[in-house]
C-alpha cells in the first residue's frame, strides 16, 4: 500500500469535514505526533475554520441528494466545484493560522456525502480530491467510505477508529458521542479491562430538528440556537413513543449507519403537520423531535452502559451547542455529559481533526478503519490518495 511521507514524529496536516447538516466546510489544521510504532498519540488542532456554504451552493447540495430533483450532470459539476471549495477552506485555515501550505505534509478530506446505501454496499461522497491536490499542490487523501464497504462494512461511522486510539481511559468506560447531522457514537471499555469497543449511528443528530426549525419558521431559523426552542416546549410523550416504535433502523443492533437518505426533507416536512394537527405548537415539536433523537441515542447505549462499565459521555457536533439535548441526555443516560473540551478537542472540529488521523494512517499504508463499528469482515487501509 506504501507510505508516502517522509519519517517523522511531528506531521503537520489539514482534515476537511462537510457534513449532513450542510451548514459548511469544517477545516482544522492539526499537529500529528506519532510514537516509536507510529501510532498517533496527540492530535493537537492548531486552528479551526468553518466556512459556511451559501444558500445556493446549499440548495446545489440538497438537489443533489434528492432522487426527484438530482440528475447526473449536476453532481458531475458539483464534485468539482466542491473540490475548489474544499481547496479553498484548506488554503482559509492555514493562512489564518499564520503558516504556509508548505508546512503541510498531507490535506486529508471526508468529502460531503451525497447519497449512502449500505444494504447494497454503496455510498457517493463528493468534493474532487484533484481539485483539492492541484490547486493547493499539496498530497491529498480522501474518499475512504467505498474500501470499508468493499469488505462488508456499512462504510459509517470513520470516528470510532480514532476515538479508540485517542480517548480511551484506563479505569473509566466512556461514550464518545457525535451529534452532526445524525448521531453515532463510539462505546469503549476501561483499557484495563480487554473487551473490544462498539459504535455505529444511533439515528437523527440534528437533522430532522434543524429541517423542522427551518419549516416552521419560514427559513428564518435554520436550527434551534441553544435547544431555546426545544426548551420552551412540552414534550408530546405519546407521539414521540410512536415515532420511536415505527422507526425500523433504531431496532437494528449496533453496528449500523444511515442518513438523509431516511431522515429526509419530506420526513421532516411529515412531522411538522403530524405535531400541528395534535394541537402542538412550533416549540412543542421542537422539543419533541429533539427528544427523539436523545431517546434513540439512549437506546442504543443503555444495552451496553453495564457491560462496558460507560460512566461519562463526550459529546462534539453541533450538538454540543444545544443545551437541551446535553441536559436531556444527563438524564436519560443517567451519567454526566461533557463537551470534547473536557478532553482537549474542540467539539466543532473534532471529526475534521478524525479526518486527519485516518489520512496519516491511509499515508502510511495502516489500517485504519473499526470494524467493530462498520461491520466489516476485516482491517483495511481505506482511502484514496492524490499526488499534487
Amino acid at each position: 500500500m506504501g507510505d508516502y511521507l517522509v519519517p517523522a514524529t511531528t506531521y503537520m496536516a489539514v482534515g476537511l469535514m462537510s457534513g449532513t447538516s450542510l451548514d459548511g466546510i469544517d477545516a482544522a489544521l492539526v499537529e500529528l505526533k506519532v510514537d516509536g510504532k507510529g501510532d498517533v498519540h496527540s492530535c493537537e488542532q492548531v486552528k479551526g475554520v468553518t466556512v459556511p456554504f451559501s444558500a445556493g451552493r446549499k440548495e446545489q447540495i440538497e438537489n443533489a441528494m434528492d432522487i426527484e430533483r438530482s440528475n447526473i450532470r449536476d453532481i458531475c459539476e458539483l464534485n468539482v466545484v466542491l473540490g475548489r471549495d474544499f481547496a479553498a477552506a484548506a488554503e482559509r485555515v492555514v493562512k489564518e493560522s499564520g503558516r504556509t501550505m508548505a508546512d503541510l505534509a498531507f490535506i486529508s478530506s471526508h468529502g460531503q456525502t451525497v447519497y449512502h446505501m449500505p444494504e447494497t454496499g454503496a455510498t457517493l461522497q463528493i468534493g474532487e480530491l484533484s481539485e483539492i491536490a492541484k490547486q493547493t499542490n499539496v498530497l491529498t487523501v480522501g474518499d475512504f467510505r467505498p474500501c470499508d464497504m468493499s469488505v462488508g462494512g456499512e462504510g459509517a461511522p470513520l470516528v470510532p477508529f480514532v476515538d479508540h486510539l485517542l480517548f480511551r481511559h484506563q479505569e473509566k468506560g466512556r461514550v464518545l458521542l457525535n451529534i452532526g447531522g445524525m448521531a453515532n457514537v463510539t462505546l469503549l471499555s476501561p483499557a484495563s479491562v480487554s473487551r473490544p469497543m462498539i459504535g455505529g449511528d444511533t439515528g437523527p443528530g440534528n437533522v430532522l430538528i434543524d429541517q423542522c426549525m427551518a419549516i416552521l419558521t419560514g427559513g428564518k431559523h435554520t436550527y434551534d440556537r441553544g435547544g431555546a426552542y426545544a426548551s420552551a416546549g412540552q414534550v408530546d410523550h405519546l407521539w414521540l413513543d410512536n415515532l420511536i416504535e415505527g422507526d425500523s433502523f433504531l431496532k437494528k443492533p449496533l453496528p449500523k449507519s444511515t442518513g438523509r437518505e431516511r431522515y429526509s426533507r419530506e420526513m421532516a416536512e411529515r412531522l411538522v403537520e403530524e405535531g400541528k394537527s395534535r394541537g402542538l405548537s412550533g416549540e412543542d415539536i421542537t422539543a419533541t423531535i429533539s427528544s427523539y433523537t436523545v431517546r434513540s441515542i439512549r437506546d442504543a447505549v443503555t444495552p451496553f452502559i453495564g457491560q462496558l462499565g460507560l460512566e461519562d459521555v463526550f459529546v462534539g457536533g453541533g450538538g454540543a451547542e444545544n443545551h437541551y439535548l446535553m441536559e436531556e441526555l444527563g438524564k436519560e443516560l443517567g451519567m454526566p455529559v461533557y463537551r470534547m473540551e473536557e478532553l482537549g478537542v474542540s467539539s466543532e472540529f473534532k471529526e475534521a481533526a478524525v479526518f486527519a488521523v485516518l489520512g496519516l494512517y491511509r499515508l502510511k499504508g495502516r489500517p485504519n478503519n473499526a470494524p467493530e463499528a462498520t461491520g466489516a469482515k476485516k482491517l483495511v487501509s481505506m482511502g484514496k490518495v492524490v499526488l499534487p
